[in-house]
């Protein structure tokens, strides 16, 4: 029997709160529901992602998501989980972002169809643009209390912190300008839910309680626990900085490695929060994994279901074709179908020496090569014994003594990658 959208939501571990009577609304009609996102840059990283699955899944289950960029928020700032004020975007700046994000939550949600469900995308700055400070204070303000938003964990957390910085005003009207989102589209659009990461309970019930107050009406909530990884270490983080849906930020390779790499633990979890397999395939692939962890099962389904989800079939085919340059097999065709920008993520951090384009349309030796063009080998006695144990290959091809790089070598028009053994590279660039 299918699930109910709270029962999907609870079996894969992402419930965390939820207001009383909301499960028997959803069950009762077809429902409105809203997420924020906030446009602190041009692109949406995998810390949104929990936040677009939800919306996906609501949608999947006959439900009418609406995905709210924060213009007007954004120039505020949300103080839930910070410790300190961040900076403040100009409008130029803002403005390019919610377009990045716009286009970005187009790939997961429908916004097409003709049915009643069809996915809506709004933008607070439309409702709040033409609000006077006097009449935001007057008709909205008066319905919460300071008592009430002093108890915020939110704020709490920020006035007893020990920072000199404290909290501005700005930042301690936040939930208010939050709630007062609920109540335009309680009011406008018919939307009686709004969903959200577990460090926004405040701001969401500050919403449900304002919907209350002003026009006696029952509004509804739903958060989802933060994603946390086993080892501490923050999820949506790599040594490179936040892992982006934007391929321009993070390459689909790069990304494929992300969650490649997971942990047993953090995988067992990730297979379940973000990706749409049910839940009897979903148990069986964690048996098999438990039976043969060495396989990486769960980690391989994660990286492949999240790649193709969030790129592409063909994005994730090449992220499994660079990935096989390095830890299987392949020729200089497969190094020389990658574009320059997944080469050189494949190779981050191989050392690299330049050699002349002059040079290479004569022909380098490749002892040569080895050792005074590029300092890989220590000496040319050493770059010959290599290359009669047959260690050494040029682009993934294994070469003799007699063998000349030329331009045909040439990956990207740039580069020429050299190899001993499995795991020792180097990079010949052209200068």
């Amino acid at each position: 029997m299918k699930k109910n959208f709270v029962e999907e939501l609870r079996w894969r571990g992402l419930l965390h709160n939820i207001i009383d009577g909301t499960e028997e609304q959803l069950s009762k009609e077809v429902t409105t529901a809203y997420i924020g996102f906030d446009p602190t840059a041009d692109s949406l990283h995998i810390g949104s992602l929990v936040q677009i699955i939800l919306l996906m899944h609501f949608q999947q289950a006959g439900h009418k998501p609406i995905a709210l960029v924060g213009g007007a928020t954004g120039m505020i700032g949300d103080p839930s989980e910070k410790s300190t004020e961040r900076n403040l975007l100009d409008e130029a700046t803002l403005n390019k972002n919610i377009e990045g994000i716009k286009n970005q939550l187009a790939r997961f949600l429908d916004f097409s169809s003709s049915s009643k469900n069809t996915a809506e995308l709004v933008n607070n700055y439309d409702w709040m643009k033409n609000l006077s400070f006097l009449d935001f204070t007057r008709d909205i303000g008066k319905h919460i209390t300071v008592n009430y938003m002093m108890a915020k964990d939110s704020v709490k957390n920020r006035i007893n912190a020990e920072a000199k910085e404290g909290m501005s005003f700005t930042e301690f009207t936040y939930q208010l300008i939050q709630g007062y989102d609920f109540l335009h589209l309680y009011s406008k659009n018919n939307c009686k839910l709004q969903m959200g990461g577990s460090d926004q309970w405040g701001n969401i019930t500050t919403g449900t309680e304002l919907v209350r107050r002003k026009v006696q009406g029952k509004a509804y909530a739903i958060t989802c626990p933060l994603v946390t990884k086993a080892d501490g270490t923050k999820f949506g983080k790599s040594e490179g900085g936040n892992i982006w849906l934007d391929t321009e930020r993070t390459s689909p390779y790069k990304f494929y490695q992300y969650w490649l790499n997971a942990s047993d633990a953090d995988a067992e979890k990730y297979i379940k929060i973000f990706t749409f397999l049910d839940e009897e395939t979903v148990e069986k692939l964690i048996k098999e994994h438990q039976e043969a962890p060495h396989v990486r099962l769960l980690q391989k389904t994660v990286a492949n279901e999240v790649t193709k989800m969030v790129h592409s079939k063909e994005a994730l085919d090449n992220a499994i074709k660079a990935s096989n340059i390095l830890f299987g097999k392949s020729t200089a065709d497969d190094l020389k179908s990658l574009d320059e920008k997944t080469f050189l993520d494949v190779f981050d951090g191989v050392p690299q020496a330049k050699i002349s384009s002059k040079d290479l349309q004569e022909g380098i030796d490749i002892v040569e090569a080895l050792n005074e063009k590029s300092g890989f080998l220590k000496s040319n006695s050493e770059a010959r014994r290599a290359l009669k144990e047959n260690s050494i290959s040029v682009n993934k091809e294994k070469v003799t003594e007699d063998y000349k790089l030329t331009e045909e070598n040439l990956i990207s028009n740039k580069y020429i990658l050299l190899q001993r053994g499995k795991k020792n590279y180097f990079l010949l660039k052209i200068r």
